[in-house]
């Protein structure tokens, strides 16, 4: 064999190992989402029935601001502790050690500063007991966001659907059922701090067996500081990211009451179960796309990124339509003041969709041409504020009642984001498949058929009893959109997604 054919080969059993990387990390998260939704719906159904939409909206804001803080300081580790692994030839305990301090020194700062100034976090409301304190809880969300991408980089993203799937979001539902008796105005807030920490904890114990102890380990302020530096276009792009996903309840708090602002978080939170399955991809990909960077193996890339892509978009569509459709019967489970919620939540799932194509290319921008892909989105925020902000100008055009202007200005923020996310999906894959100078086949028009027949099911599933409209309408979407995608939609390399 000619050592171009032995390369050639060490290739294709490369890639044929990343593929089975990939869908397992796939298998996974699908399951991570079922349990996911199995734990978001009580915490909603508890927090609509039990606090009501105003104390569900001072709550939403606070953990915005405070979520936002933690996103900057995580300096954009979370995707580029992969980059670091992978080059740096000391111990990789010794990297994720670096990783952590820094990423607790910038904790630490964004803690203090929002400690000083707890009128961000409470605008609209008085500040009482450890409200203040309230942002002690970044440096555990950092911690757990930074132990995860580390043993992500090892391909154990069962640690990641531990963590965030299981014990976060049955810690926040059953501290918030306890704690109501306590108080209905703090009770949320407590349980959010009890479910951070006690994440923070679940990813800890993994991340210290996977690594060990960092022996002989001593902190270098030089390279920590060219860390933080060298990530600050992955920390902008991930804040800019994370921030397309916050920025409408934020511009919404700004025209709307809290009622409203607290019926919106709930169609939000619906509607961003779909986007874990995409964004939980991030550090099983960053890994095979810095690997295949440096062998210069970009049609494997090209394929990889369109492979993700595929699955990402079929299964957010499937979702979208089985959420969006009795969109009604689903807001109306929180409680019947969320139910004209609908709207908003059906805009957002389809924004979901959107954003697929936008978060896979990111995955190999951010290696390849992150300053470019940095300023795509900026100017997709500042598309998005330009479109909420003309949007809602217009509601008082419409010809509804003035009672429901604000879930009408609610259901426009949320189109506002829908058409940004679309614009900046469809430029990052241009500007990938220019860079790779290979052609991504993200969409497949299997798609088109198998959403057709998921709405006529759908539709006609709206003329039951809501009861039957959810426990068989549901069902019947999803069954009758999986079949077509499963008969028709996946390939031999689709199905490895399926396979043990």
């Amino acid at each position: 064999m000619t050592a171009t054919a032995q390369h050639e080969a060490e290739l294709s059993e490369q890639d044929e190992a990343d593929l089975k990387a990939l869908a397992k990390g796939g298998r996974t998260n699908v399951f991570g989402f079922v349990l996911r939704l199995a734990a978001r719906i009580p915490f909603l159904f508890i927090a609509g029935r039990l606090y009501g939409p105003e104390a569900l909206g001072r709550f939403a804001y606070a953990i915005l601001v405070v979520e936002f803080v933690a996103q900057l300081a995580t300096l954009g580790l979370r995707r580029g502790l992969a980059e670091a692994l992978s080059k740096d030839d000391r111990p990789h305990s010794h990297i994720v050690a670096d990783a952590l301090l820094v990423a607790m020194i910038a904790s630490a700062l964004g803690a203090a500063f929002l400690i000083a100034v707890p009128q961000l976090m409470f605008p609209n409301s008085t500040i009482n007991g450890f409200d203040r304190f309230l942002p002690l809880t970044i440096i555990a969300v950092v911690a757990t966001d930074i132990a995860l991408a580390a043993l992500a980089y090892r391909f154990d993203v069962a640690s990641t659907v531990r963590a965030r799937a299981v014990v976060e979001p049955w810690t926040i539902s059953i501290a918030a059922g306890a704690l109501v008796f306590y108080s209905t105005r703090d009770g949320l807030i407590l349980s959010y701090v009890a479910a951070v920490v006690a994440a923070m904890l679940t990813a800890l114990w993994p991340l210290w067996r996977s690594y060990g102890l960092p022996w002989g380990w001593r902190p270098r302020p030089s390279e920590l500081a060219a860390l933080a530096r060298r990530n600050l276009p992955l920390a902008a792009a991930d804040a800019a990211e994370w921030g397309s996903r916050r920025l409408d309840l934020f511009i919404l708090g700004l025209f709307a009451s809290p009622v409203i602002v607290g019926i919106y978080y709930v169609a939000q939170q619906v509607a961003s179960l779909p986007q874990k399955l995409k964004s939980s991809f991030d550090p099983i990909l960053g890994p095979v796309i810095t690997r295949n960077l440096q062998a210069k193996n970009y049609a494997e890339i090209a394929r990889q990124v369109g492979q993700v892509g595929f699955w990402i978009i079929a299964a957010q569509a499937g979702i979208a339509l089985a959420l969006g459709i009795p969109g009604e019967a689903v807001m109306g489970l929180i409680g019947p003041e969320f139910v004209g919620g609908a709207a908003a939540m059906a805009f957002l799932l389809a924004a979901e969709v959107a954003a697929a194509t936008a978060v896979v290319s990111e995955s190999a921008l951010v290696y390849m041409a992150r300053h470019r892909n940095l300023m795509l989105s900026l100017m997709m925020l500042a598309l998005q504020v330009a479109l909420s902000l003309i949007l809602i100008q217009m509601v008082p055009m419409l010809p509804i009642k003035p009672e429901y202007t604000g879930l009408a200005q609610a259901a426009a923020v949320a189109a506002a984001l829908m058409l940004a996310l679309a614009a900046a999906s469809l430029a990052k894959a241009l500007l990938l498949a220019k860079l790779l100078g290979e052609n991504l086949s993200i969409w497949r028009w299997t798609l088109l058929p198998a959403i057709a027949a998921a709405i006529i099911i759908g539709v006609a599933a709206t003329w039951l009893p809501e009861w039957a409209e959810l426990a068989l309408g549901v069902p019947a979407i999803l069954g009758a959109y999986l079949w077509i995608i499963w008969r028709w939609g996946f390939g031999p390399e689709d199905r490895v997604l399926f396979k043990r």
